[in-house]
């Protein structure tokens, strides 16, 4: 790697794309990451803090998808892209131009050797419900014209059929290497506060904050953020991600198995987490109201879903960081973040997106473990108490409360000392 090659990443500020300029950070990459706007000082610290020792520092430049201004300027000198850029909402609609307009700076430039886009699972499986008995690989295409399909998943399939398209269309002058990324659900920890907004985010909030009171019962593909971050390396980086996509997943999971790992890990800190699942009339009762519900949830209820990822394992080299790891690893960042209620029994200290996963633990866990064992009760830790003691400790507790009582009953025991004292005497 040439110390003066620059990697540009779109939309750094993003859920997604702090990760992937944090990890090209640690790598020793010179990274040039694009946000909306360079005016809000607040939200650009934290990212100019993602790896405060790193070799060569985050350089930030202002590009807007829905401008054309900027892009110019955003990928000069730069030698390799990972875009993670994308339009939501109302905007969405325009996301295939937009692609389109970026790609074209890409070409123009003449020095980028290799494009990384961010697509999504979106693209590749779409309809709300999914062929039984079906197994969805990187063959699978998402028909964009289909009219059960939401308006969101549709921009993202046409707008990754657009890049292929793009670069196949290129000058040989102009060409350069498309690799795709096609991730299923993003979960794992935040690294900034900003992040409060992405759709995952929202989703695990609504759980750790018990929004509901309950939960439908779909199933949903999942993967950790931070393997999407090392897939988006690897495919920068391999000749075999050239001209592929990769579906980046860990695994499917209920919802109710979700909500059950952030009880099991956080019910003990004081968190309420709703745990059963609503009945089918019930989500159908909502979905009158609930546009979401309706048309993504409902026809999914009951339904299961199977995608293969072993092209992730296999040629990316990428394995699927545990479920449970991934899903308090996210909680606790949410927490820390100040994202998520945090509850009064909260014991975390700092948030755990820094600590390296291994086989589905942490080793921070190990260490405390072990602690735990040397020594029962650390301090400003207590353990639980039986009943009888429990009372003894709250009767002890509300006499240290109240002085005036402690004074009271001082009173009484000197009282019935002289009582006694007198009736000793009296029999003498």
């Amino acid at each position: 790697m040439s110390e003066e090659a620059v990697v540009l990443v779109t939309g750094v500020s993003g859920y997604l794309g702090s990760h992937v300029a944090k990890l090209l950070l640690e790598e020793g990459y010179k990274v040039r990451g694009t946000v909306r706007s360079l005016e809000n000082e607040a939200k650009l610290e934290p990212l100019k803090n993602l790896v405060p020792d790193a070799k060569f520092p985050l350089e930030l430049v202002a590009a807007d998808l829905t401008k054309d201004e900027g892009w110019d300027k955003a990928v000069l000198d730069c030698t390799k892209v990972v875009h993670t850029a994308t339009l939501k909402g109302t905007q969405a609609e325009g996301l295939s131009e937009a692609t389109k307009k970026f790609l074209t700076a890409c070409a123009a430039a003449k020095t980028i050797t290799r494009v990384v886009l961010t697509s999504c699972a979106n693209a590749v499986f779409g309809e709300p419900v999914p062929e039984p008995d079906k197994e969805y690989n990187e063959e699978s295409w998402t028909d964009a014209e289909s009219p059960t399909i939401d308006a969101y998943t549709k921009s993202k399939a046409i707008a990754e059929k657009a890049a292929w398209d793009f670069v196949k269309e290129l000058p040989d002058d102009q060409k350069f290497e498309l690799a795709v990324i096609n991730p299923t659900l993003i979960l794992g920890p935040a690294l900034t506060e900003g992040h409060k907004n992405a759709t995952s985010v929202s989703f695990m909030v609504q759980i750790v904050n018990k929004v509901y009171p309950g939960v439908p019962r779909v199933q949903m593909p999942i993967c950790d953020v931070r393997d999407v971050a090392k897939a988006h390396l690897k495919a920068l980086t391999m000749p075999e991600a050239v001209n592929n996509r990769h579906i980046i997943c860990t695994d499917s999971v209920w919802v109710k198995d979700i909500s059950m790992a952030v009880a099991k890990e956080f019910k003990p800190q004081g968190y309420s987490i709703a745990t059963g699942q609503f009945p089918y009339f019930a989500c159908w009762l909502l979905g009158l109201f609930n546009k979401g519900m309706k048309n993504t949830i409902l026809p999914r209820i009951g339904k299961t879903i199977k995608i293969d990822n072993k092209r992730m394992v296999e040629v990316l080299g990428v394995e699927p960081t545990a479920i449970d790891c991934t899903i308090n690893d996210m909680v606790y960042s949410l927490v820390d973040l100040g994202i998520a209620r945090k509850a009064k029994k909260y014991k975390q200290a700092g948030s755990r997106a820094e600590v390296p996963a291994v086989n589905g633990e942490v080793e921070e866990d190990k260490k405390e473990e072990k602690e735990s064992e040397d020594k029962p009760e650390e301090e400003g830790e207590k353990k639980e108490l039986e009943p009888e003691d429990k009372e003894k400790k709250e009767g002890k507790e509300i006499k240290e409360d109240k002085p005036e009582q402690k004074e009271d009953n001082k009173d009484k025991e000197e009282a019935a000392k002289e009582e006694k004292k007198e009736e000793t005497e009296s029999e003498k």
